[in-house]
């Protein structure tokens, strides 16, 4: 609050990078068209529950089929790509403080 945000996204727990990331570009991609940032979130994580975001070889594709790709840096970490249709993947985050 100091810093003058009026909300935060944060995890419940610990969530692996590959899990963020995912949930991360869902709720970016939905925040140019969601009324409020508590919509992008849900809308996040129902397309990571329905693999509507999901990692394809070097590039994470989200459920409009836009692509984005991975540095080799990136690319290294994620070895062993998660699932993230799994709930542990995105039911972590949530939106603390104001929703708009």
């Amino acid at each position: 609050h100091k810093a003058g945000a009026k909300s935060v996204l944060g995890s419940l727990w610990s969530v692996g990078d590959q899990n963020t990331l995912g949930l991360m570009s869902g709720f970016y991609a939905s925040l140019r068209t969601a009324p409020i940032k508590a919509e992008a979130l849900r809308q996040a994580q129902l397309a990571m529950l329905h693999g509507e975001v999901r990692f394809d070889g070097s590039d994470i594709v989200l459920g409009d089929d836009s692509r984005y790709p991975l540095d080799e840096t990136t690319l290294a970490n994620f070895q062993g790509q998660s699932d993230l249709t799994h709930p542990f993947a995105w039911s972590a985050f949530t939106m603390i403080g104001s929703p708009w």
